[in-house]
């Protein structure tokens, strides 16, 4: 839900996979599930007449918020002792991280030692 809520207008559901970094068909279950449960929403899509855009519902919306207050709440609580340079230091080590597996798993290396 994060990413149909993040992303700068709708999206299918290959775009959201290619955003996330999986795989189509395990997005589009769960967009499907998503769906059933009345939390998305599929829309024409003007570029593309079988690749429907996937949107929130207000109820889809309002459970995404609900949980962004909880998430809130416990990464406060997560970071609780830690100085705000300690955390600024653990971010940057965690995207160089992501940064040089994204590179390993495309076959290049932009990221400099």
């Amino acid at each position: 839900m994060g990413a149909i809520a993040y992303a700068d207008r709708p999206r299918p559901v290959a775009w959201l996979a290619r955003d996330l970094g999986a795989n189509r068909q395990n997005v589009q279950r769960i967009v499907n599930e998503l769906s059933l449960e009345g939390l998305v929403a599929f829309v024409a899509n003007p570029h593309h007449k079988r690749a429907q855009l996937v949107v929130l519902t207000t109820e889809g919306q309002a459970a995404y918020d609900a949980a962004l207050g909880v998430w809130d709440v416990a990464a406060a609580r997560l970071a609780e002792g830690f100085s705000p340079e300690a955390l600024t230091t653990s971010l940057q080590v965690l995207r160089t991280l992501r940064d040089k597996l994204t590179s390993a798993q495309t076959g290049c290396d932009d990221t400099d030692p």
